[in-house]
């Protein structure tokens, strides 16, 4: 399960989305994300913004390279890392307002 962040967009800058999504869940209904990824500490990590319900916030996850060299997204699974991470984006969007 990936934890959400809410993330408030009333705000006037812009994220840089590096691409838009569709992710499938387990009933088989589909979203629209668009995903904003940053680097901590050497690992990459995204934030997933559904698009046709911003006020809903984002979902954080790690970002990995698979066997076949394909980036994947996993859950975040270690609380200190999560919270590291929390505290990250809380940082950044404070630096951008």
């Amino acid at each position: 399960m990936a934890h959400k962040h809410d993330h408030d967009h009333d705000h006037d800058h812009e994220h840089d989305y590096e691409e838009i999504v569709v992710l499938q869940d387990e009933d088989g209904n589909e979203q629209e994300c668009a995903i904003y990824d940053f680097e901590l500490d050497g690992q990459m990590y995204a934030v997933l913004f559904p698009i046709h319900e911003p006020d809903q916030g984002g979902f954080i996850y790690r970002m990995e390279t698979n066997e076949d060299g394909e980036e994947v997204l996993l859950d975040i699974e270690d609380d200190e890392e999560f919270e590291r991470v929390l505290a990250f984006l809380e940082t950044d969007v404070m630096e951008m307002e």
